[in-house]
């Protein structure tokens, strides 16, 4: 009799078990996947729950399962082979809000389909750029991605006000931070009190739970439900192709620190599930896909890809390395993608149901940073380098007219947050003198 090696990538488990566990990986990270576009589409000033918003949530969900497979699948050297669950990035919300909401949806997705194409060319050197981003850099930046996105969480959770179709004098109202908060408590609750799947859908259950609520409480619009079609028709470039240096370079810059992310969970994937090192080929297969998939999602109105680190969690609690698996969890994803009923249900959620959530979900963000650094020797020359890059990146973002003066460009650099705070921090670990 033999006995079934789960860690190997290729080992296949029976239909019986691999497709609850496939839905186990959709589960885990559905509302962080979606969540991205709906916050973009509102910075963009899309009608919310309108078809444009609901367009921008099936690309979400299609090119998560497209990702996916370029991930698990591959093609030639792209892709890991390895069970890596791709989905859109929260480390691009804070620049592509800004874009969109100054330049346009044009300029944004310009800037994600030729950032992607840098991603992909970075998997041809990733090996050899990792020592220029230490947990030192990497924890800041993700630090600061968190921080800046905070403010737009409390906003969603208090009602939206009017730039987001909200009745300003209903903004912070008890009603919607009752909803809000339903859905924290009820995430946090079934978080921690279950386990396996119940316990890694938390946020998703939360977020159900809040949006019942608001139902009862008579703030759900189903009429977009009601008018949207049973099959998607997908359009090339459905904003246009408008080219901007300044949101390309920004875009370009998270890019690099998404790439590091997803070398750090090709590395995790295979010590959880095999209990070994990732190979150099797995990295770089992983980083191809990255890229790949974002270039592709941009050309369709996607926002880019990443590996999702909560679904390397699922395959160290289950101890599943199948990478067949999560090819399930991707095909489900593009399935998903492809109905814009679903879309429309999402599009229909209240901004308070989405604020309860996404309170958790960017607080875990910077959580995230914060653990990346406790990597990180506290000494003077570190804190200097902790303390000016955020400094500068959340301050310039705060402040954004004190460098009114700067060209076009520049202005969109410094402002976005997370670009001054990754520039700050690599320059200053590289210049300043380590300390004994």
């Amino acid at each position: 009799m033999t006995t079934t090696d789960y860690s190997n990538p290729n080992t296949t488990p029976p239909l019986a078990q691999a497709v609850p566990l496939g839905l186990q990986h959709v589960l885990a990270m559905f509302a962080s996947n979606v969540t991205p576009s709906i916050i973009v589409a509102g910075a963009a000033g899309l009608a919310f729950g309108g078809p444009e918003q609901i367009y921008l949530i099936q690309m979400a969900m299609l090119f998560a399962g497209i990702a996916t497979l370029f991930q698990t699948v591959g093609i030639g050297p792209i892709g890991s082979r390895l069970p890596i669950m791709q989905g859109t990035s929260f480390a691009f919300v804070g620049v592509l809000a800004g874009v969109a909401a100054t330049m346009g949806l044009s300029v944004a997705l310009t800037a994600c389909i030729i950032g992607g194409v840098v991603h992909f060319c970075l998997g041809a050197v990733i090996k050899n750029l990792r020592w220029l981003f230490p947990p030192l850099v990497t924890g800041l930046v993700i630090l600061a991605i968190g921080l800046y996105l905070i403010p737009v969480a409390i906003k969603y959770a208090a009602g939206g006000a009017a730039d987001f179709q909200m009745a300003a004098e209903s903004f912070g109202s008890l009603k919607h931070w009752s909803v809000a908060l339903t859905v924290i408590v009820v995430s946090l609750l079934v978080k921690f009190f279950t386990k396996g799947t119940l316990s890694a859908s938390g946020i998703l259950i939360g977020l159900l739970a809040g949006y019942a609520l608001a139902f009862a409480l008579g703030m759900v619009n189903f009429d977009a439900v009601g008018k949207a079609s049973w099959i998607t028709a997908i359009s090339p470039l459905p904003y246009g192709f408008e080219f901007n240096l300044g949101a390309v370079i920004a875009v370009t810059l998270i890019s690099i620190v998404s790439a590091i992310e997803t070398v750090g969970d090709a590395s995790a994937t295979a010590k959880a599930g095999a209990g070994r090192n990732a190979t150099d080929e797995e990295i770089a297969g992983a980083t191809y896909a990255d890229g790949l998939g974002t270039a592709v999602a941009g050309v369709f109105g996607g926002l880019p890809n990443t590996s999702f680190s909560q679904n390397v969690g699922i395959v160290g609690m289950t101890g599943i390395m199948s990478r067949h698996v999560v090819t399930i969890a991707g095909i489900i994803m593009i399935i998903c993608g492809l109905v814009p009923k679903i879309g429309a249900v999402i599009a229909s959620m209240p901004l308070p149901v989405l604020g309860g959530g996404v309170i958790v979900m960017f607080g875990m963000v910077a959580s995230a940073g914060l653990n990346m650094l406790t990597e990180v020797k506290m000494n003077r020359r570190n804190m200097i380098i902790i303390a000016v890059s955020l400094a500068f990146g959340l301050g310039l973002n705060l402040v954004p007219t004190a460098v009114q003066y700067l060209p076009g460009t520049l202005k969109v650099l410094a402002t976005s947050a997370v670009a001054p705070t990754a520039v700050m921090a690599v320059i200053l670990n590289l210049i300043l003198p380590q300390e004994d």
